[in-house]
């Protein structure tokens, strides 16, 4: 299947088969709540993944997936999303499947070969450095302290790195690093083996979610070289190359949350129908009716969202930045309310790790606060409303100047 060809039908028949494999295959395999599926364990899975057809719906047919678009693969990320190790299984989790969005994009066909084509299959793990510490670049990728300076036909990267997703299992980071030869603000991505001289995991950084494997840890360049080959893109064009990445990965994300909140959902559902309390169902009672609804309304406007900025996103860059920042507030905090509710529901067995609601609750938590907290995605929006309201006052449109209306 690719995007152009497949057709409404056949993305239903694969959103139906994934929901059955993650059911039938993937939950029975899940790891205890709170730790990490081990290697060889998801490699079992997504060889089953692969015999089941439903392995790497968005990875490009030619690399053994399904070439799915954004748009497309929604509902399937859900469904692979209703297992927290789901994701994983098909290759379509963070930090992987936004380093193969960006490969296919701006790689070279000797990069390609490289790296996208064993990532793709599952034969390697990846990790993105952009994050760094105080006051390198968090939030703001505009404050990057890493630098990469020209020696000869080599670069010669130097900085530290922190909370890079997966960097313990990684075979190679793309590593973002401020150029300042090619531009005084410019940056560049280079692609950087993780057994490079020079490269060294640091300090592990303990956090609340288990979903994205091999921690989260600090990762140091210390005089690491490489060749012209190394350079992901364009000398100097990180800032633009890698919103290729950003807008997609932080809707992927709400599409995999929103797979775990509808399982949290299910998970009360079940609990409130089984359960008396007062003499009468929990489903009965109105306070619970009350929980079970603003829980419908928050799922139903998550998918709506996500729907709407896909488009967006996959129709012009320019208007997906911001839409992809709407969704990324909306969904982050409407799912964590979703899986709140649903661990209030279950009572004492809610905050234990039995049902495993609570670990689902810290697998989201943090996402109000990466791939830009939900405080910088709200300032980005109100900067781009006025701006936009701006450019339409000096196109000679204002309400200020309308005429008061009669009574």
């Amino acid at each position: 299947m690719t995007a152009a060809t497949t057709d409404r039908a056949a993305i239903a028949d694969l959103e139906l088969r994934t929901r059955r494999f993650i059911r039938d295959v993937v939950i029975p395999a899940e790891p205890p709540a709170g730790t990490e599926l081990r290697p060889e364990v998801r490699h079992e899975l997504q060889a089953r993944a692969r015999e089941a057809g439903v392995f790497g719906p968005q990875i490009p047919v030619a690399m053994g997936g399904h070439g799915l678009g954004l748009a497309a693969f929604a509902g399937i990320f859900q469904e692979a999303g209703y297992s927290p190790i789901g994701p994983s299984v098909l290759n379509c989790m963070a930090p992987d499947e936004g380093n193969m969005l960006l490969l296919e994009r701006i790689a070279s066909p000797e990069q390609h070969q490289r790296y996208l084509d064993p990532l793709a299959r599952g034969e390697m793990r990846s990790c993105f450095a952009m994050t760094e510490p105080h006051p390198g670049a968090g939030s703001d990728p505009a404050s990057l302290a890493t630098i990469a300076e020209r020696d000869g036909d080599q670069w010669v990267i130097r900085g530290e790195k922190r909370f890079i997703s997966g960097a313990n299992e990684a075979s190679f980071a793309i590593v973002m690093a401020r150029t300042p030869e090619v531009g005084p603000d410019a940056a560049t991505l280079f692609l950087v083996q993780m057994d490079a001289p020079g490269v060294e995991i640091g300090r592990q950084i303990r956090t609340l979610e288990t979903a994205i494997t091999g921690g989260h840890p600090y990762v140091r360049f210390d005089d690491v070289r490489v060749g012209a080959e190394a350079v992901l893109g364009e000398p100097g064009e990180a800032f633009r190359h890698v919103q290729v990445r950003l807008g997609p990965a932080r809707l992927t994300h709400c599409m995999r949350w929103l797979g775990l909140a509808r399982r949290a959902h299910d998970t009360a559902l079940d609990r409130v129908r089984a359960r008396e309390l007062f003499g009468a169902r929990m489903a009965d009672l109105g306070i619970a009716q009350g929980l079970l609804a603003d829980s419908e309304i928050d799922l139903a406007s998550v998918a709506a969202m996500i729907t709407w900025a896909a488009d967006e996103v996959e129709r012009d860059q320019r208007a997906g930045a911001t839409a992809s920042s709407i969704a990324k507030v909306h969904c982050a905090e409407a799912i964590e309310r979703v899986i709140d509710r649903s661990v209030q529901l279950c009572g004492g067995d809610g905050v234990t790790l039995e049902l495993p609601l609570i670990a689902f609750l810290n697998e989201v938590r943090p996402f109000r606060v990466y791939d830009g907290s939900s405080e910088t995605h709200r300032w980005a929006i109100a900067r781009r409303a006025v701006s936009r309201r701006r450019r339409e006052i000096e196109a000679g449109e204002s309400v200020l100047d309308a005429p008061a209306g009669r009574s």
